[in-house]
């Protein structure tokens, strides 16, 4: 589904060429799912952003195997347009690709019962508590039936609570559409808890440090169990280590 070979990425700025991936390879296989983390500024963001088709790399190559249009991006502060109603923000991606409006109308619908938000279409985003914002990002993103989920720390700017119900929401909307997912995430418990494989990064120019599979991610009781203990305390090593050897 995803690969990407010998990956560099540089940008330029004022004569000079920042360097933000570093010879990065990695697969992520169909129907799977993803963590990456790794220090702030150390080019997670880049990263999908490449996976999306949004940056072409310096060297090497990202293979994804599905159109761009079967992609769903959800961006940090979940991008979502004030001036426009749930119902609009819902089926904008479908609007863009020119669906007509009863099909619209439908996967809308559909979508506003899916997320727990039927009473909220004509809300606009300003109306919303974070939790229903991200819940609003997520029926967005999922409106056009994507065959690749990429998210950028998407829980980010919530509450402990709110951001461990969301987890949960995530990981059903994962296992009930059989999308390929990419989480981009700060937090070590967020990552073994979604992920089935966990990137570490390297700080910029980011190199891949390890990659960690963990089978467990998936289940639901999994943040209860042993195994997810031992996972996160041997992704804490990992990243001290990292953060020792530069």
């Amino acid at each position: 589904m995803i690969a990407l070979d010998k990956v560099h990425l540089r940008f330029a700025d004022n004569g000079r060429t920042l360097p933000v991936l570093d010879d990065v390879s990695l697969q992520v296989g169909a129907g799977a799912s993803c963590a990456v983390i790794g220090p702030s500024g150390c080019g997670k963001t880049s990263l999908l952003f490449l996976l999306a088709g949004l940056l072409e790399p310096t060297a090497g190559t990202v293979r994804v195997a599905d159109h761009s249009s079967q992609t769903g991006v959800i961006l940090q502060h979940y991008g979502l347009l004030p001036w426009k109603s749930v119902a609009a923000n819902i089926g904008l991606g479908l609007r863009l690709q020119g669906a007509d409006r009863e099909h619209i109308r439908a996967r809308v619908s559909e979508l506003l019962v899916e997320m727990d938000l039927a009473g909220f279409a004509d809300h606009f985003p300003g109306q919303l508590s974070g939790g229903m914002q991200q819940r609003v990002a997520l029926a967005r993103a999922l409106a056009t039936e994507p065959q690749l989920l990429l998210m950028d720390e998407p829980l980010s700017a919530l509450d402990a609570l709110t951001r461990e119900r969301l987890q949960h929401t995530i990981l059903d909307i994962w296992q009930r559409h059989r999308v390929t997912m990419v989480l981009v995430t700060h937090s070590i418990e967020e990552a073994v808890f979604l992920g089935q494989r966990v990137v570490v990064l390297t700080d910029r120019p980011a190199r891949v440090a390890a990659v960690v599979e963990n089978p467990g991610a998936g289940r639901a009781d999994y943040r209860q169990s042993e195994t997810f203990f031992h996972q996160c305390r041997q992704l804490r090593t990992l990243i001290r280590e990292q953060v020792h050897a530069d």
